[in-house]
């Protein structure tokens, strides 16, 4: 009963709301939505807007807020722009000529190589880490990072108020969502038609998702590589900070 409460009241606003809206103006609350959700909608698929994007995600994730806060709500939208895209090449358009570049896919496949923070740069040279603390977690970091799952980085090593490492873990993901958008955009590669699970390792994916276009694989290996050397200096930091605090020197 206690639930029913404010489930009755935000209700009974809402519907008021609407009303009120619909008598004045003649249009209510969901065509309202959409005159402010399109310009935003707009903004995400392009190379800018996405860019912020990922930006503002990595910063709450560095805070400890997960993702889904930012993304949740665009879910709809990216996936809009996903089946768009799944129709046209139906249709007999060229995968290198789609309506959108940004869709679900591509945000997993080219902006969270290993996670959120595209962290299996981090996860490989942590591997590498002079810390005995920091070389144990990435032992148990590798494995699920190949699968894009990486709370054993996000938490162990840990990434979270880690400021060594806030600017690479928010640059990275940026610089691999400017690559590949540029790739696509260029048309080098095809732009992503193929729905594939987000835990699918890293040139793979790319593989899969841009339909059998082995230049993905080439571009993915590219953030891979440019995420792993803008990874080193912020690593090597937090390597002697942590060597030191656990007296490991």
């Amino acid at each position: 009963i206690g639930n029913l409460v404010p489930i009755v009241i935000v209700l009974v606003a809402v519907a008021t709301v609407s009303a009120v809206l619909l008598n004045f103006t003649g249009v209510g609350i969901p065509a309202i939505m959409q005159l402010i959700m399109t310009p935003i909608v707009n903004m995400v698929d392009s190379i800018w807007g996405v860019v912020i994007l990922a930006l503002i995600v990595m910063i709450f994730w560095w805070f400890g807020i997960h993702d889904t806060v930012i993304t949740g709500p665009l879910d709809t939208f990216l996936m809009n722009n996903f089946t768009a895209n799944q129709a046209a090449f139906a249709a007999g358009t060229a995968a290198v000529a789609l309506p959108y570049i940004v869709t679900e896919p591509f945000w997993w496949t080219f902006m969270a190589i290993g996670g959120s923070g595209a962290t299996l740069g981090l996860a490989i040279l942590t591997l590498f880490s002079k810390s005995k603390q920091l070389k144990t977690i990435g032992k148990i970091a590798i494995i699920p990072s190949l699968f894009n799952i990486n709370e054993p980085v996000i938490f162990g090593y840990p990434i979270v108020y880690n400021i060594s490492l806030i600017i690479p873990f928010i640059l990275t993901p940026a610089l691999g969502i400017i690559i590949a958008y540029a790739a696509t955009a260029m048309h080098f590669m095809n732009e992503c038609v193929v729905y594939i699970p987000w835990t699918t390792p890293p040139l793979l994916s790319g593989y899969l998702a841009t339909a059998g276009d082995w230049r993905a694989i080439l571009v993915q290996a590219l953030i891979l590589i440019l995420g792993v050397l803008l990874y080193i200096p912020f690593v090597k930091i937090n390597d002697v900070v942590m060597a030191k605090t656990m007296g490991e020197e």
